[in-house]
């Protein structure tokens, strides 16, 4: 038998967010067992929990789409560590408020984030500096979410692939018409993905519009239909990949940038992702992700490990 929790995360309410399924001990559950859970619960994304391989951290988590085994992701990490806080004890080591996770983008630094003595969600510090990748032209990023060439906004940054352990195509839109029209068409996605990407099935686009003054808040959308992801309701990772491009890219050479990014308002599942960018020196050094969580459901898996 197999325990499981589930969250939605980035949320303060139940059904808002992004839904998480977590399985706090994944000892003695092999890879395609894994899968094939992560599969069955057909979240973006699903976590196994296990010991840690240096005794000096907490826990060593995977992190499983419907399809495959992923290095890194953000609500992934925020609910996980929501979870765990809640427990109070992991593998019989007490739960700190700090926590660091092993996984396979690199170490991931946890914050447990309290209203007074309770766990209300996390914190977790990017695991790899920002990387940028291909330039992606405007006409090719609109394809992939059905729009014109025009709808995309050009003057600020090109659309292009970024990166900070996992990697997204971001785009600016014009206005927020234009970010409720998006749909994602598969072929479009296939042919960027095989140009851009040198794989088409993990090809995953992050557009985003303006509501705020300069970058401090933002709606956005993320979509990644090869990946059984027609669109994912708060998606940490791209947000942090976005906000550290976006301080790149801002002419001052030190600044400490505070961003709000809203997501899954069109899905009817708003969330709310904090972002920190920490700039230095004319250089990004950290980027951390911060968000609520609502427990809902827990339960257990009638299989054998």
């Amino acid at each position: 038998m197999i325990d499981y929790i589930t969250v939605d995360v980035f949320t303060d309410r139940a059904f808002g967010g992004n839904p998480l399924a977590v399985i706090p001990d994944a000892r003695g559950i092999g890879d395609a067992r894994m899968q094939a859970i992560a599969t069955e619960f057909n979240y973006s994304e699903t976590t196994f929990v296990l010991p840690p391989d240096d005794p000096a951290h907490d826990a060593r988590v995977r992190i499983f789409t419907p399809t495959d085994e992923i290095p890194f992701a953000g609500h992934p990490n925020v609910g996980t560590a929501f979870v765990l806080g809640r427990q109070q004890m992991v593998f019989g080591k007490n739960v700190a408020d700090r926590m660091i996770f092993e996984e396979n983008a690199g170490l991931v630094q946890i914050d447990l984030l309290r209203d007074g003595s309770e766990v209300i969600g996390a914190g977790f510090i990017a695991p790899q500096p920002l990387e940028l990748g291909d330039e992606i032209d405007a006409p090719t990023l609109a394809a992939c979410v059905s729009l014109p060439s025009d709808a995309i906004v050009r003057e600020t940054h090109p659309p292009r692939i970024v990166s900070v352990g996992l990697p997204f195509a971001v785009a600016e839109l014009m206005n927020l018409e234009a970010l409720a029209a998006a749909r994602p068409d598969t072929a479009s996605f296939a042919e960027a993905g095989r140009r851009h990407w040198h794989r088409d099935d993990r090809f995953s686009v992050f557009v985003y519009v303006r509501t705020g003054l300069g970058i401090d808040h933002l709606r956005a959308r993320m979509f990644a239909p090869l990946s059984n992801i027609p669109e994912d309701p708060a998606t940490g990772s791209a947000s942090a990949a976005l906000s550290a491009y976006l301080a790149s890219i801002d002419p001052r050479h030190d600044a400490v940038h505070a961003i709000t990014i809203e997501q899954g308002v069109e899905m009817g599942r708003p969330s709310a992702i904090g972002v920190e960018v920490n700039k230095r020196d004319g250089c990004v050094k950290t980027v951390r992700i911060s968000g609520h969580c609502v427990a809902m459901m827990q339960g257990t898996l009638a299989l054998d490990r």
